[in-house]
């Protein structure tokens, strides 16, 4: 915008007569109107249409639709599924019910009475079970030889002191330690008279015996039980021989232990086995 005699880009000297004011559109209006020659060719192509086809056709070159007009979208159909119809539901008539009796027990009643057969008894009356004091009279007797086996025992080793020169002074503590002594007599006199011998000299005197709940004479097994029961009635201060008093079968520890029991009659023995000779053998098989 300053003033300049020339230009400054280009350096062309300024011409008052270039510097005129320029309407602006006037260039694209100038180009919309079609020159001369082309109103010429025209004109003379209307004219030739006209003497061919006899009337002036106004038919002008329509522009070519290089772009296709965008189609409208399809519509598209989208089927909804119908709802399915629930199905009537049969009316069922309620059941009547019955009165119901429940009987509820918070707490059992307690049956005190033994079970049948859970308590061993003597299976045959053949061979009944000796009477309380025909068993006295036998540990009576089994008390006294057990006492002399004490006496004999402790006599023969208080001589052989008294023969070395030696005296045995007697307090209370040898009188603790007689009693344990006393108790090895006692089991050792019971377990092995009733396991090789199957009764205690005491019985054998008072014509008693020991035998099975069916009658016949025990196994080696239930004379070891027999035994171990003897003992823990001894260990017990005799309590197991007390309890035969208050027992309905008058069983003592030793007999529920080993299902045995005392018995004043003579066992019952089993048959002789039957021999078959050869030949009745051989009628037999035919």
């Amino acid at each position: 915008m300053d003033d300049a005699e020339g230009c400054s880009f280009c350096e062309v000297p300024e011409d008052p007569a270039m510097l005129q004011p320029v309407t602006a559109g006037k260039a694209e209006e100038d180009e919309t109107v079609e020159p001369e020659w082309r109103q010429e060719v025209n004109r003379r192509l209307q004219q030739y249409r006209a003497r061919r086809r006899g009337a002036a056709i106004d038919e002008t070159q329509t522009d070519l639709p290089f772009r296709e007009p965008p189609k409208p979208a399809r519509e598209q159909q989208i089927e909804i599924p119908e709802r399915p119809q629930p199905r009537p539901v049969a009316k069922i008539a309620p059941r009547v019910r019955g009165m119901e009796r429940m009987e509820i027990r918070i707490q059992p009643e307690l049956d005190f009475s033994p079970a049948p057969g859970e308590r061993a008894r003597p299976q045959t009356a053949l061979v009944p079970v000796a009477t309380l004091a025909e068993r006295r009279n036998a540990g009576a007797l089994d008390a006294l030889f057990i006492l002399l086996t004490c006496a004999a025992f402790a006599g023969l080793f208080i001589g052989l002191l008294r023969s070395m020169g030696g005296e045995i002074p007697f307090d209370k503590m040898d009188a603790i330690i007689c009693i344990p002594v006393a108790y090895l007599f006692y089991s050792l006199y019971f377990l092995v008279f009733t396991v090789f011998a199957g009764t205690t000299p005491g019985m054998q005197f008072s014509g008693l015996a020991v035998v099975r709940l069916d009658g016949h004479l025990p196994d080696t097994g239930q004379l070891l039980w027999r035994g171990f029961g003897y003992m823990l009635s001894g260990a017990t201060l005799m309590l197991g021989f007390l309890w035969a008093s208050w027992d309905e079968d008058t069983f003592t520890w030793q007999d529920r232990i080993s299902q045995t029991y005392v018995t004043s009659t003579n066992p019952l023995t089993d048959p002789d086995p039957i021999e078959i000779t050869p030949r009745q053998r051989f009628r037999t098989h035919r």
